[in-house]
Formats: C-alpha cells, sequence, structure tokens
C-alpha cells in the first residue's frame, strides 16, 4: 500500500509525520471528514458507535485506545479488525495498583487527615511486605503488577480463567484455587478481562473467602464486582477500587462510603499514555503501508 489514510481521534495530543500518511481528525461525532479511511483511531475510550464509524468509512484497522475490549460486539463486517492498545496502559496501571494497595496497607487517609489536622502521629499499619497476594488475572497488567510487587518481598499466587504453567509459576484456575488459599490472602488483586464468564465474579461468595482485615483491589471492570456484595463486607474487609460500575459513579451509590479509597478509573492516566498511543498507532501504519499484518489484532478472534 503506498498511502494510509488514518483517522485519529482527537483526543490524542500526537502528531503523525511518516511519508505516504495522510492523518484527519475526527471526533465520531460528526460526519467523516474523508470518504476512505484505512484505520481509525477512536478516543482513550472506545465509543459504542465505533464499529460503526469504522464501517462508515471502509476501515480495515479499528484502533481503540483501551486494552479491555468488552465494549466492542465480536460480529464485526467483513473486513473489519479491532486492535486493543496492548503496550500503552500496563505499567501505569500496575502503578496505580501498587499505589492502592499500599494506600490500603499503609493506611495512607490516617496520614492525609492527620497532615490536614496538623496533628504529628506515627502510627503502625500491616504494611506490604512478607503480605500474601493473591493476583486475580496474569495478562499484560497482570504481569507488570507481579514485575513491581516483586521488589516488596511478597508472595503472590497467580490466578486466570485457565490453569497452566507459566515462566513465573504455576496459574491456577478459578476454580482451582485452593480455600485455604484464599483465606490467608492479606490482598487480593483482580485485573482479569472483563467476559461474560468473569462479571459479577466478586460476589458474596468471593468476597466470603476472604480473611477480616484483607484489602480487595478491583482494577479490571466495575462488572466484575457485585456492589451489594461489596457493600455487605465493606466493614470487614478493606474494598479499593480504581473502577466502578456505572462509571462515572453517581454521587448517592453508597460505594463511596463502602470503599476505602476509590482512584477513579485513573489506572492508565500518566504522562507516558500518549506518547505510548503514539508509538502504536505508528506501527499500525508502518504495516499498512509494508503489507505486513497489524499488531495487538484482538478481534475477530
Amino acid at each position: 500500500m503506498s498511502n494510509v489514510t488514518v483517522s485519529i481521534h482527537p483526543f490524542w495530543n500526537f502528531d503523525i509525520d511518516i511519508p505516504g500518511a495522510t492523518v484527519v481528525r475526527w471526533d465520531f461525532e460528526s460526519e467523516p471528514p474523508v470518504e476512505h479511511a484505512d484505520i481509525v483511531v477512536t478516543s482513550h475510550w472506545a465509543t459504542p458507535n465505533g464499529v460503526e464509524m469504522a464501517q462508515k468509512v471502509g476501515a480495515s484497522l479499528l484502533q481503540i485506545g483501551s486494552i479491555g475490549f468488552d465494549m466492542i460486539d465480536p460480529d464485526l463486517p467483513t473486513g473489519l479488525q479491532v486492535a486493543n492498545a496492548k503496550t500503552v496502559h500496563e505499567a501505569a496501571t500496575a502503578e496505580t495498583v501498587l499505589l492502592d494497595l499500599l494506600i490500603a496497607l499503609r493506611d495512607v487517609p490516617r496520614m492525609v487527615a492527620n497532615t490536614a489536622a496538623r496533628t504529628w502521629e506515627p502510627f503502625y499499619a500491616p504494611g506490604l511486605a512478607d503480605k500474601r497476594i493473591i493476583l486475580v488475572g496474569v495478562g499484560g497488567v497482570g504481569s507488570e503488577i507481579a514485575r513491581r510487587l516483586a521488589a516488596f518481598n511478597v508472595e503472590v499466587t497467580y490466578v486466570a480463567s485457565r490453569e497452566r504453567d507459566e515462566d513465573f509459576g504455576h496459574v491456577f484456575s478459578l476454580d482451582t484455587v485452593p480455600a485455604k488459599v484464599w483465606a490467608r490472602a492479606d490482598a487480593v488483586v483482580v485485573v482479569i478481562p472483563a467476559t461474560p464468564d468473569t462479571k459479577g465474579l466478586i460476589d458474596a461468595d468471593f468476597l466470603a473467602k476472604l480473611k477480616d482485615g484483607a484489602v480487595l483491589v478491583n482494577a479490571g471492570r466495575g462488572v466484575l464486582a457485585v456492589n451489594e456484595a461489596l457493600v455487605a463486607e465493606s466493614g470487614r474487609l478493606r474494598i479499593v477500587l480504581d473502577v466502578a460500575d456505572p462509571e462515572p459513579l453517581p454521587s448517592d451509590s453508597p460505594l463511596w462510603d463502602a470503599a476505602f479509597f476509590i482512584s477513579h478509573h485513573n489506572g492508565g492516566n500518566t504522562d507516558a499514555m500518549h506518547p505510548r498511543m503514539k508509538a502504536l498507532v505508528e506501527r499500525q501504519i508502518k504495516a499498512a503501508l509494508a503489507g505486513e499484518d497489524y499488531v495487538n489484532v484482538v478481534l475477530p478472534q
């Protein structure tokens, strides 16, 4: 292909300068600025009409701005592929998970409250060192979390949808984790993708397996958790949420009071996001120009 036309959502604040690439901006709300685009790039969040808009301009690739693609109907038009934003958000999301764990296990809100009150109060908190952590989800984000946890001298149990052995150790399936592992966990971090099988995973039975005082961090999708179960167990567990259902969380939601801390789905929102997305989009353009396969294709599977 000698020329590639790319439509990029104006959310992204980078320019593309590749010979043979024509770049236009499109917000997916107005009429497309061109009749045809080979690659369509959504904003950080893939809009519900992404596939429709990509089809409208005859695109061969819909490049979404998130790792998760559960919002995309897998019944795609012929000739259209969907790629996720793998490599863009993993590191920053892992940072947020470590932040959430430390906020809960070092009781940072207590420090903040004491600072606001100008009260000097040394106190003991559980801390992260030597703790037992269950990591539910060992994909791109999970592996980055695991790498960072290694520096804190923790014991990590890996859990995913499918049991297997990886280079870093054994991975249990959700059905094969021994009950004693759940019972002794100091914290559980959930970053497993949202699928029909995992929706509502964090329910009353899931939370009942955990010991008093354990930390539960949901940094996957809000729909992974049953809100009523989170609220019911909030007095016994430390509930930390980077995600919620719905988002934005309504001001009258009981989750505001139930959660120990909420990080407002800021998982990937750092200065690294735009340069990393630029690198990914440029890689897709170069693949198109060279007649090579796109990377990060998640649909069709």
